[in-house]
Order: structure tokens, then sequence, then C-alpha cells
């Protein structure tokens, strides 16, 4: 009996359609999924509308503030921890920064604040930053070149805080 080879078209279609789901995500906002499975227990909450500074940041070191040394190894370019070692691309909160990471003064949004920033998407608080002080986030950008054109902008940002 002559067996038939299968191209396998089912099993290909349930492995590559959530790539592909992923890849109509909008630029800025590739963490849809994520902000989805957070957004119901801030729904409870009534939303804020929140004119602010934006601006964006990328995991350079032009963006974040560190440096090789010698041993190419990323550390610190200045301040207290200047010269020791930095984990590129890890928050504040320890998590890893992906598009959807917003860095704020968590003495006014915590850690876990919801956003939605018009022209980027939602995001969520998870990072802080030297320069972010008061009414100001920063939204972060796999490459520089994004982050560089985003710029600075006042928008009216939606905040659910936790």
């Amino acid at each position: 009996m002559k067996r038939r080879a299968t191209s396998g078209g089912p099993l290909l279609i349930l492995f590559f359609l959530p790539l592909a789901l992923l890849a109509l995500a909008p630029a800025g906002c590739a963490s849809r999924s994520a902000l989805l499975r957070t957004l119901p227990e801030h729904r409870r909450a009534r939303p804020e509308q929140i004119e602010m500074e934006v601006t964006a940041y990328c995991p350079c070191g032009e963006c974040c503030g560190w440096r090789r040394n010698w041993l190419l190894q990323p550390v610190y370019a200045s301040g207290p921890l200047a010269g020791r070692r930095k984990r590129v691309g890890v928050t504040a909160s320890g998590t890893v920064a992906q598009p959807g990471t917003i860095a704020a003064d968590p003495a006014v949004f915590p850690f876990g604040t919801v956003m939605y920033v018009p022209g980027y998407g939602y995001g969520r608080v998870e990072d802080t930053g030297r320069d972010i002080k008061g009414r100001r986030i920063d939204v972060f950008f796999r490459r520089h070149s994004q982050a560089v054109q985003w710029g600075r902008q006042r928008l009216v940002v939606t905040v659910w805080r936790p």
C-alpha cells in the first residue's frame, strides 16, 4: 500500500497564524496581547485623561546612559553607579523592555499603571529614568531611529492606575 505525502497544511497554519497576527500589530505596540491580559483588572477603575510630555527611548547607550568598559562590558556611564555593570534591556521593575514598556516617575505613576498613548498604543509602566519626573513618560522602541522619529510630544494620555 502506497502512502501519500502530506504537506502538513493545517499544522503549518496553526503554527504561523500567531506570528502573522503579531506582524499586523502597529509598529509601536507589539504588546497588545500583554495588555489584553492586564486590562480586565484595570477596567474596574475609571480611566483618567492626563496631558503630559511623551518622549521615546531605546536600549542603546545614548538613550539609557551606558557605555562599554575596556572588557567591552556595558557599564553605567555616569552618576553614582558610574563604572558598575549594567544589564542592558532590563527595566527597573526587573522585566525585559519591549514595545509597550513605559518609563515614568513611580511617585506619580506606580509600576503596573496601564496607559493608552495616541500614536503609540497601550503600554504599562515598568521602568524609571533619571530625567523622568512628574507628568512625563518615556515610551520604548526597539531601534534608536524609531525613538528619534517619535521625538518629544505633548499628548493627552488615558491612564488606568492599579
